[in-house]
């Protein structure tokens, strides 16, 4: 007796898209312990590299902006505002950096079964958070080290790590779609990130920027995120208009990000 064939598809509608997320989770954490595996396995130090790089660019930053430049710091010590500004872009740069080339790196799963593809760029941003929580831990052994009490502020920490996943997010589900069509995002994506340190105030404070610039220059979200951090943690003073600039341009990215990868994802694997 025939039979109707069975298709496998993604879901029509947002609502059910949604519901194939919550089925395929498990496939998540798999991903999620796949990426973390890859990451540390077979090198040298292994996990001490998420403290030596952020340590390391602290130093130069350092260096460069604090003992040659004699850029101010306000009350904190300058160690403490460069790595509380490394925080959240160290956590930006490498997700974005592994979220472009996910899905060419999972070409032979997306070929094969299907399942939310957005699953895949979003593993890569989430695994960056292990990241982030060492180097959060170091800070805290810094601000021991200079005897630096943070201010009660540093509760809002995890609600602006939200904001930074979100930007971060919705910046990877983005490059990773137009990395599928276009390879040559590749290429781009490494000058991006460094383009974007020199233009975040990750080495500096963003209060050397003058007046009547700053509003153009929250135009990058990160200068608002950063900015952010540094309010929480060192009770910096921030420019509110800004970061409400930056926040507004951040979830912008997020609904563009998430509705181009939506509008391409069925083509992946032909493209693939």
């Amino acid at each position: 007796m025939l039979t109707e064939p069975i298709i496998i598809e993604s879901g029509r509608s947002v609502r059910r898209y949604w519901s194939d997320l919550w089925q395929y989770r498990e496939l998540f954490y798999c991903l999620a312990w796949r990426d973390i595996l890859v990451r540390y396995k077979q090198t040298v130090l292994g996990i001490a590299w998420s403290v030596l790089r952020p340590l390391a660019t602290m130093v130069v930053f350092t260096l460069i902006f604090g003992r040659l430049a004699k850029m101010s710091s306000g009350q904190s010590p300058y160690a403490i505002m460069v790595f509380a500004g490394l925080l959240p872009w160290q956590f930006f740069s490498n997700a974005f950096s592994d979220a472009s080339n996910s899905l060419l790196n999972s070409a032979s799963l997306l070929t094969k079964v299907y399942f939310p593809r957005i699953i895949v760029p979003a593993t890569s941003v989430l695994v960056s958070l292990i990241d982030f929580i060492i180097s959060f831990l170091l800070l805290l052994f810094m601000m021991v080290f200079f005897s630096f009490t943070p201010d009660w502020k540093i509760i809002f920490v995890p609600f602006l790590l939200l904001w930074v996943f979100a930007f971060t997010l919705g910046c990877g589900l983005l490059i990773s779609a137009l990395t599928v069509k276009y390879r040559d995002f590749r290429h781009v994506v490494p000058f991006l990130i460094q383009f974007g340190l020199y233009i975040s105030p990750v080495g500096f404070s963003s209060a050397v920027i003058p007046e009547n610039w700053k509003l153009l220059y929250f135009t990058n979200p990160m200068a608002g995120i950063v900015d952010s951090f540094r309010y929480a943690i060192l009770n910096e003073p921030i420019f509110w208009p800004g970061v409400g600039f930056s926040f507004a341009v951040s979830i912008v990215m997020l609904l563009v990000g998430f509705k181009y990868f939506r509008m391409v994802e069925s083509s992946f694997a032909d493209q693939i």
